[in-house]
């Protein structure tokens, strides 16, 4: 599996908020978690419907990946994020931690912190 193409084209997914094609990444049984389900949302339905709630509740976000580290299972992925039109709406930078089985993610955990305009990336 080439990871950086992997990545490279799910964050895309991220991009361009398109559901269905980003939880076709994904396990039918995935666990995925981030800041707003630290605790976790299990299975790629509960996925999809937790993806449609917080793309209609954000404003575009841009992701370009940095860096990717093959790991057993898997691999670690740094990100930058623009939110809004050119990050006019601020700018994060994250972190996933991301287990494949069968080419599919089968665990995504999520880490970010916001950037400030006078911070060096």
């Amino acid at each position: 599996m080439d990871i950086e193409r992997f990545n490279a084209d799910w964050l895309q997914a991220w991009t361009d908020k398109d559901v269905d094609r980003l939880v076709s990444f994904y396990s039918a049984d995935t666990v995925y978690k981030d800041p707003q389900v630290p605790h976790g949302v299990e299975g790629r339905e509960a996925l999809k419907a937790y993806l449609q709630t917080l793309f209609s509740s954000t404003p575009p976000m841009t992701y370009l990946p940095e860096l990717v580290w093959a790991i057993q299972g898997g691999f670690c992925g740094r990100w930058y994020c623009d939110i809004g039109e050119g990050g006019k709406e601020g700018k994060i930078r994250g972190f996933d931690l991301v287990l494949i089985e069968n080419s599919l993610i089968k665990h995504n955990e999520v880490y970010v912190h916001p950037l400030s305009e006078t911070a060096n990336a």
